[in-house]
């Protein structure tokens, strides 16, 4: 066995429902403007995007529960909800027809945006990597099992209310690349692994959060969350 220099941290990890077991998390990859309506209103045209992907950082990865601090760094958090596919195993270059067999698991995640730093990288060509891949970016609700809970229906409505109003409201099959499909296709730029979680994308009304907020997300049929956004303690 390796020496390490110093303990290793713990390997980050989701919850699973009705377990007390954990998922180990190996990566967490992101789909970029995957429904139609919040690829408008980012000012992109849907009918001619391939998918892509950003990553954020596994530890990014916390329970969709409880307070949530609002970050540094931003004046313009914005809220992304989505469906979140947790991979049992992996491969390159996995056909779309194969790829659902991949699928360990489902959960409802928000990949968390600070939307202030994303537009300043965009306009001056940089990569928008601390936009995404900040700390407790990436909240997500205990995974549900395919072995126990089958997958998500295609029609399975997504939303998600700030303060009791509707923000994000659509169904999965508003999705501009299917769950098999995203797999296939980022199968053929990283070979992927047991472990590994990819966010798939958001419908259209992404708008900011304050501290104070009471977030409510769901995604029919899989699973629901309550969380507050709360001041950053120092």
């Amino acid at each position: 066995m390796s020496e390490f220099a110093f303990t290793p941290p713990a390997t980050p990890s989701l919850a699973v429902f009705g377990s007390s077991a954990r998922f180990p998390i190996r990566r967490v990859f992101c789909v970029g403007r995957n429904y139609a309506t919040h690829a408008r209103e980012m000012g992109s045209d849907p009918d001619r995007e391939p998918p892509f992907f950003f990553m954020k950082p596994a530890d990014a990865v916390v329970a969709a529960a409880g307070a949530l601090p609002y970050p540094s760094a931003t004046q313009d958090l914005h809220h992304e909800i989505e469906l979140v596919v947790a991979l049992r195993s992996g491969g390159a270059d996995i056909p779309s027809d194969e790829a659902l067999a991949k699928v360990w698991g489902y959960g409802v995640g928000i990949d968390l945006t600070r939307r202030d730093l994303q537009a300043v990288a965009k306009d001056s060509g940089r990569p928008w990597d601390m936009a995404k891949g900040f700390d407790a970016s990436a909240p997500c609700t205990p995974l549900r099992p395919v072995s126990a809970f089958g997958h998500p229906a295609d029609d399975a409505c997504i939303r998600i209310l700030v303060n009791g109003e509707v923000r994000q409201d659509g169904c999965l099959d508003e999705m501009i690349w299917p769950i098999a499909d995203i797999i296939s296709h980022l199968s053929r730029l990283v070979t992927l692994a047991p472990g590994d979680l990819i966010f798939t994308g958001t419908p259209g009304g992404v708008g900011a959060l304050q501290p104070g907020d009471r977030v409510h997300g769901e995604v029919a049929g899989v699973d629901e969350f309550d969380l507050e956004i709360v001041e950053k303690q120092d």
